[in-house]
């Protein structure tokens, strides 16, 4: 594979990490009040939920398994 291919492969799986991230903490987050649909704060949802998708991609720049066996983003920027 080419340099841009690993990146584009690398930001497609470090996008979806962070959106699986972002459901499953909305998820819990919704889930854990027992109170109606509409009696849920949902901007500290996303909000929380959003924070947990940025710290997803900053962890992904480390290294995830579905790229190269697992390189990180600065090891693929170095192969340029």
């Amino acid at each position: 594979m080419s340099y841009q291919d690993d990146i584009v492969t690398w930001a497609f799986a470090a996008g979806i990490r962070a959106i699986k991230t972002a459901a499953q903490t909305a998820a819990s987050l919704i889930g854990t009040g027992a109170v109606g649909f509409t009696d849920l704060d949902w901007v500290q949802i996303a909000s929380v939920s959003g924070v947990a998708a940025v710290l997803s991609l900053l962890t992904s720049v480390a290294g995830i398994p579905e790229v190269s066996d697992g390189e990180s983003a600065f090891t693929i920027a170095g192969r340029q």
